[in-house]
């Protein structure tokens, strides 16, 4: 039995004709950017987290960098953002001349809020906050932070589509909620796309401004802005994701309930969720000090695994300006060693995920 790390093919063909029907309705329109489509979406999507508004934009990558270009974040500001995220949220704060500083993970792989404060200097100007795979994060702390020392919250949820801390969506805690619906998020597009969600009605407008060549009014620019909208077909799309997002999060919610409740390895650390917070687990990740023996055992076994991330940011050749050396951030490095994320997907089968919790209690 070969069983993928991932698999979109089938969250399609749940709802093939849905889908198929929408498509066809959106090339038949003869409007393919920012019509119906875009602006219904929004104002689904904005509803679905409780945020207020929701901007879309072309990419999840978009939706961090524009956050903080909107925000008047850049040279000579420092922007606190977890070791052991994708690089995609440090490029968000570079892209604009900012400078992240580093804070090491806790136990459930987000920020250790308890770190946070010892880090905030005169040129701090914001707190990234990562609800990274599919958890979130502290957000009492982080919010008591930002407001006594002044400072802008910008939360990264592109994989934490759905998930709570104390009754309370991701994304709507903060100045800005930034989403990704690249395909393989839990409400994933059928290309790149993303979006913010704001509470504040002006700040969504100059999102609006900005997306769209800084243009409020067609060929009259009030600012020098980007090419980045969610296109009609995307957000078409979208919206028959959105209207099936709670059963397809209460399936992974069951296939992440089975690994922890039947995969018995000493060699296998599994993941655990915070109290006062939810998981929608866009991925179930282990760690193990074997990890290249498991990814191993597993390929043979034709089971296929993800490493999310082998690099941290802070060692990556893309930021060797920074200056920061191996050993910096030590439980960010020893992360990047050891997590493995299992299969984990919509419409995987029982008999599937059998196999593989039986090859990982063999191991």
């Amino acid at each position: 039995m070969k069983i993928m790390a991932n698999r979109m093919d089938r969250g399609f063909f749940r709802y093939q004709k849905e889908f198929e029907d929408k498509a066809l309705e959106v090339l038949r329109s003869g409007w393919y950017v920012l019509g119906n489509e875009v602006k219904n979406f929004e104002e689904e999507f904005a509803a679905y987290t409780g945020g207020g508004y929701c901007v879309g934009l072309a990419s999840g990558l978009d939706a961090l960098w524009i956050a903080f270009r909107v925000l008047g974040i850049g040279p000579g500001d420092e922007v606190i953002v977890q070791g052991n995220t994708y690089i995609a949220s440090v490029m968000g704060i570079t892209m604009n001349g900012a400078t992240p500083v580093f804070v090491e993970p806790d136990e459930y792989f987000n920020i250790d809020t308890a770190k946070i404060e010892e880090k905030i200097t005169e040129r701090t100007k914001a707190i990234l906050v990562v609800h990274l795979y599919g958890q979130a994060s502290k957000m009492d702390t982080v919010a008591e932070l930002a407001e006594k020392y002044n400072l802008r919250l910008v939360e990264d949820c592109a994989q934490s589509h759905g998930a709570c801390f104390q009754g309370r969506m991701t994304g709507t805690f903060g100045d800005v909620g930034c989403f990704s619906f690249y395909p393989s998020k839990n409400i994933g597009a059928f290309g790149d796309g993303g979006a913010v969600v704001v509470k504040d009605k002006k700040l969504a407008e100059d999102f609006r401004i900005f997306r769209n060549y800084g243009s409020e009014k067609r060929y009259y620019n009030k600012l020098v802005g980007a090419n980045s909208r969610l296109d009609e077909l995307q957000a078409g799309l979208l919206r028959i994701r959105l209207k099936h997002v709670r059963e397809c999060e209460e399936e992974r919610c069951r296939i992440a309930k089975r690994y922890l409740d039947e995969v018995k390895n000493p060699k296998l650390k599994l993941p655990q969720v915070r109290a006062g917070a939810t998981a929608v687990w866009h991925q179930f990740v282990i760690r193990s000090s074997v990890r290249e023996e498991l990814i191993s055992y597993l390929n043979e076994r034709e089971i296929g695994t993800i490493i999310h991330y082998p690099i941290p940011p802070h060692l990556s050749e893309a930021y060797g300006y920074l200056g920061c050396q191996k050993g910096a951030f030590p439980i960010t490095e020893r992360y990047a060693d050891e997590v493995l994320s299992l299969p984990m997907y919509n419409g995987m089968t029982d008999e599937e995920q059998t196999f593989v919790i039986e090859a990982l209690n063999q191991f």
